[in-house]
């Protein structure tokens, strides 16, 4: 009678805690599983993207930037730069056109080719400047030393100033710049003392 009161075999009896167990840890298991995936997942989708939106986005944004602010930090260095060369050039030329001019008797064998007009100048500069125009009428580039005066209105010289015209083209008409400083703030006539080509 006892064993008819137990409807399962003794082996049912142990086979069915252990099967719970399996089924509980298995179910633990998983549910770890699951929210572990769902936290990795979703820190791959929420930080991920906007990782690299936060991170590709700006360094796109800076990337323009970057390139612009050397050329805006490089540019007022760049035309110094430009500046200084240009100022060490046109006093190349100037020491060349003196030395030229230094053995000149009279005014020059290129006056005629050589004209010079006054460019307006705010009364604030401090320049008084001309425009030295030179049409090289011959076969061949030359180099053309000019000596420019600053008259005031009576015919009195109010500074010299000299100016080397390097490889002037043949058959064509270049311009150069003289800038005085003592003519500065006066109403000056600028005129062509001397010119020679070489």
């Amino acid at each position: 009678m006892s064993v008819k009161a137990h409807p399962f075999p003794r082996g049912a009896r142990v086979l069915v805690p252990a099967v719970a167990a399996a089924l509980l840890l298995a179910t633990t298991a998983a549910c770890d599983s699951d929210t572990t995936s769902e936290g990795t997942s979703s820190s791959v989708r929420t930080l991920t993207p906007d990782h690299s939106e936060h991170e590709e986005s700006p360094s796109q944004e800076q990337s323009p930037g970057t390139q612009q602010s050397p050329d805006a930090q490089q540019s007022p260095r760049t035309q110094q730069s430009f500046a200084a060369s240009v100022s060490a050039e046109t006093e190349r030329l100037r020491q060349e056109a003196a030395k030229r001019l230094e053995g000149v008797e009279g005014r020059g064998d290129a006056v005629a080719d050589v004209s010079v007009s006054g460019l307006p100048v705010a009364a604030s500069e401090e320049v008084r400047s001309a425009r030295v125009r030179v049409t090289n009428p011959t076969d061949e580039p030359a180099f053309y030393a000019v000596k420019v005066e600053f008259v005031d209105a009576e015919d009195k010289v109010l500074d010299t100033v000299v100016v080397g015209v390097e490889d002037a083209p043949p058959g064509r008409t270049v311009d150069a710049q003289a800038n005085s400083r003592k003519a500065a703030g006066v109403k000056t006539f600028p005129r062509v003392a001397q010119a020679e080509r070489g």
